[in-house]
């Protein structure tokens, strides 16, 4: 039994024994001496090879005192050779000299077997509050004569194993579960001392609890070494259920080695069914269930299960044990042998347990703390990379099939051999496999840092968004499913239009009073993880909408990549233009709707989901009051021409449906005024439109109402040609954006100062006078800028939103910051807006 970090390195007993005792005189006072006082007559040879044992012994206890107190590596591992070749010399001369017995040698073995184990599993870093620092408790040389006080057995009946079902009667005790051995008389494996585990009936028992325990529950018990009241509070545990998680893990553990008995010799020997076989496997899979806590218990019970996999491989398995092996499983060794010996290709998940198996890398703890996540992730990276998988060739070491019992009787104990490579440790393969585990890593770590703090959950939409774009589909499962149904419901019968309000029910968190930054990549974060696209999507279409606004959905979305096109943005410009026609009367003719389809679906230089993201933006404008302060001061430059192909595709949205009223008329001028066109045009290019395809334009005078000639509207062709037009001009403001702040003013003066400043930053002049204050310091004080504020006849916060909305829409970042009592510049965005 062994635990983490710790062991015990027991006394090594040299009990010599002499054949013959030479005494001075053969009488009765001698035969009455007791034979612990006799002295035996060692002669010169006995006598050097007794200090020979002597000095063997202090070799050993020295090298494993260095090897327990040393931290370096090399120091551990070359001291713990030294001790195990001087053991096995020892050993060699008590074999040649009968007279030399060596007791408790198992339990040295396993000093030095657990010592090495512990070693690989912690790459040698021991805490330095489990070493010994006492020289008292490591391995002595001693020379004994006669034998120690243990209780001796006088039971002569040979050991057997105790089925399932066979009742039995210990000490007026029935016993009906089975599952151990019962008798006087059953050696170790190696021939050292008493089988651990067996249950000796001649032995004192005193009834007891079987929460009780005593010194003599050791780090190795034994049944035969435990005092009268443990032995009774074992066979009380024996006895009921075997399930109590609070019995002293020591008597778990003699139980644990009857078992491992019982597999690891009898059923070599054929001695054990299949159905029993099973029967054993399921009674350890229980006993890890309920003690599994126990880290020692945990790692002696899975290496047990494993050896029981490779043994019968046709009668038990477990997938679990194979997906995630311990750093010293044998089961992981010899699948990778088999199917590298074979020629197959290394699959995903073989991959993925050789990474966790590997002693020289340690996964670090995103890959820890999101388990699952990070073995999903590396099984799709892997089969993305490798397909059905590395092809790894056969090295020349060969695999050696291993047991490291529990129990202290079964030392020395081997299987039979296959003729098989043990690739398990080379590096070659798994330095590809490496680079794979730290991408899922890297991709991990951010939604790792989440759910390490307090009261997160996988399931909440912020851990979501965070899942890399490789587990898109796991949200679904950690909680997008209500929100996909959702969205394609609306999408099926909505054309995608929903509320805000609606959409951020599925954030579980208040809707803000105001979409800013944050909360506008929310909601484009959170539809791209569910797979759709949102209209208005402010890193495409310069836009955002309102917390009592629509939005728009759209199936597939933009995509990891997208890129929007010139055609793009100067498509986006045109919709734009002209819903602020068609919603002028606040009804969508068909015809309207119709002739801006049109717009997207004649363009053949748009892509495919630039085109859907264009519809879902038509449609979120036509449902969605617009207003514009003013276009950018490259208007200016443009020529007669292009103005009036501008103008060309207004006035045929405003005549798509067959009829002008005076609404559309007054919204026509104020855009021509925009424009840099004359007001009075409106309505000799309405005539003008009705009455020819030639484009000319009749001179004519304001009418309130006009009828157009036709009742049926035809898209001139010029107006569909204006995106393919060459003229630079043309498309630099095609591609310029409007700048939402304030709504249109229906004053038809636009050349005051204001207007003047408006025009050329984006922002009124009073906004702007203060952002240029605001931008000589990184940090004010909430009084300064309140201060600052009533100079220009403005209220603090609103000013501050107000810039920001700005800044967002120039640079798609704020350039202010709150915090409390402070207020900060954002230096790099005053740059970016400079710039």
């Amino acid at each position: 039994m062994g635990s983490s970090f710790f062991f015990i390195i027991v006394t090594i007993l040299l009990i010599v024994v002499l054949c013959v005792f030479k005494f001075k005189a053969r009488n009765s006072q001698s035969s009455t001496t007791p034979w612990s006082e006799q002295e035996p007559q060692l002669d010169v040879t006995q006598q050097i090879v007794a200090s020979s044992a002597q000095r063997l012994v202090e070799i050993i206890n020295e090298s494993l005192n260095i090897a327990n107190d040393s931290k370096n590596a090399d120091t551990k591992a070359s001291r713990l050779d030294l001790a195990k070749e001087k053991l096995d010399e020892l050993k060699a001369l008590a074999k040649e000299n009968s007279w030399i017995k060596i007791d408790r040698l198992s339990d040295v073995e396993e000093s030095i077997s657990v010592l090495e184990r512990e070693c690989e599993e912690v790459n040698y870093r021991v805490e330095a509050n489990k070493n010994f620092d006492d020289d008292d408790d490591l391995a002595t040389f001693n020379i004994l004569y006669g034998y120690d006080d243990k209780e001796k057995s006088y039971n002569k009946a040979p050991g057997e194993w105790i089925k399932p079902g066979e009742t039995i009667t210990i000490k007026g005790q029935k016993f009906t579960g089975g599952n151990f051995y019962f008798g006087g008389k059953l050696s170790s494996f190696d021939g050292y001392g008493t089988e651990a585990s067996l249950v000796d009936d001649s032995l004192t028992v005193e009834n007891m609890p079987s929460s009780y325990e005593d010194e003599s529950l050791g780090y190795w018990p034994k049944f035969i070494s435990l005092t009268p009241k443990g032995r009774g509070a074992f066979l009380n545990w024996l006895s009921g259920n075997r399930s109590d998680p609070d019995t002293p893990l020591g008597y778990v553990f003699i139980y644990f080695y009857g078992l491992e008995r019982r597999i690891t010799v009898d059923s070599i020997k054929q001695a054990v069914d299949d159905t029993e076989f099973k029967s054993l496997f399921d009674e350890i899979l229980r006993l890890k269930g309920i003690y599994g806590n126990s880290r020692s218990f945990s790692n002696y019970s899975t290496r047990l299960l494993e050896i029981m996999c490779l043994l019968r491989p046709h009668v038990v398995s477990h997938l679990e044990l194979e997906k995630t092996p311990q750093r010293d499983s044998m089961l992981f060794r010899h699948r990778l042998a088999t199917t590298v010996n074979e020629g197959k290709p290394v699959s995903a998940e073989l991959a993925l347990a050789w990474i966790r198996f590997y002693p020289d890398y340690n996964l670090k703890k995103p890959a820890r703390r999101c388990g699952y996540e990070f073995s999903q992730m590396f099984i799709r990276l892997y089969s993305k990379k490798y397909g059905d998988g590395l092809i790894v060739k056969p090295n020349k070491t060969r695999l050696k099939v291993e047991y490291h019992p529990a129990s202290s009787s079964l030392r020395g104990i081997s299987f039979p051999q296959q003729d098989l490579p043990d690739p398990s440790k080379l590096k070659g393969p798994v330095n590809k496999l490496i680079v794979i585990a730290d991408e899922c890593i890297t991709e991990l770590d951010a939604y790792s840092r989440y759910l390490a703090k307090p009261n997160t959950s996988r399931t909440d939409i912020e851990a979501i968004l965070l899942l890399p774009d490789d587990l898109s589909d796991a949200g679904t499962t950690l909680g997008l499913g209500e929100f996909k149904k959702w969205a394609d419901d609306a999408i099926s019968t909505k054309n995608g239009l929903v509320s805000v309000e609606e959409f951020w029910t599925y954030t579980k968190s208040p809707l803000p009073a105001k979409i800013n930054k944050k909360e506008a990549e929310l909601i484009q974060n959170l539809a791209q993880k569910a797979g759709y696209g949102i209209a208005p999507d402010t890193r495409y279409h310069h836009a955002k909408t309102s917390a009592d606004g629509k939005l728009v959905l759209f199936p597939e979305g933009h995509g990891k990549y997208f890129e929007p096109s010139k055609a793009f943005s100067e498509m986006g410009m045109a919709l734009r233009l002209g819903a602020m026609v068609a919603t002028i009367d606040s009804h969508v003719d068909q015809a309207e709707l119709h002739l801006l389809t049109q717009l997207i679906d004649h363009d053949t230089n748009l892509s495919p989901t630039e085109k859907r993201s264009l519809h879902a933006y038509l449609v979120w404008r036509l449902n969605t009051p617009s207003n514009v302060t003013g276009l950018k001061a490259r208007v200016e430059l443009l020529g007669k021409t292009e103005k009036a192909a501008i103008s060309r595709i207004l006035v045929g949205v405003a005549m798509a449906d067959g009829k002008i009223d005076p609404d559309e008329i007054k919204q026509l001028e104020k855009l021509y005024t925009l424009l840099g066109l004359d007001k009075a045009l409106v309505t000799g290019d309405i005539h003008g439109m009705s009455s020819s395809k030639a484009g000319v334009r009749p001179a004519s005078t304001q009418s309130e109402s006009i009828t157009p000639a036709s009742s049926s509207f035809q898209l001139d062709e010029s107006i569909l040609a204006i995106h393919e037009s060459e003229t630079k001009d043309v498309q630099s403001m095609l591609g310029a954006i409007f700048v939402e702040d304030e709504p249109f003013s229906d004053s038809d003066d636009s050349a005051t100062d204001s207007t003047v400043v408006e025009e050329e930053t984006g922002i009124d002049k009073p906004h702007y006078a203060l952002y240029e204050s605001l931008i000589r310091k990184d940090k004010w004080t909430r009084e300064e800028v309140e201060a600052l504020c009533c100079d220009s006849g403005l209220m603090v916060s609103g000013a501050l939103e107000t810039i920001n909305d700005w800044s967002f829409d120039k640079v798609d970042a704020a350039v202010l910051e709150e915090d409390g009592d402070a207020i900060y510049v954002d230096q790099e965005i005053v740059e970016e807006i400079e710039g």
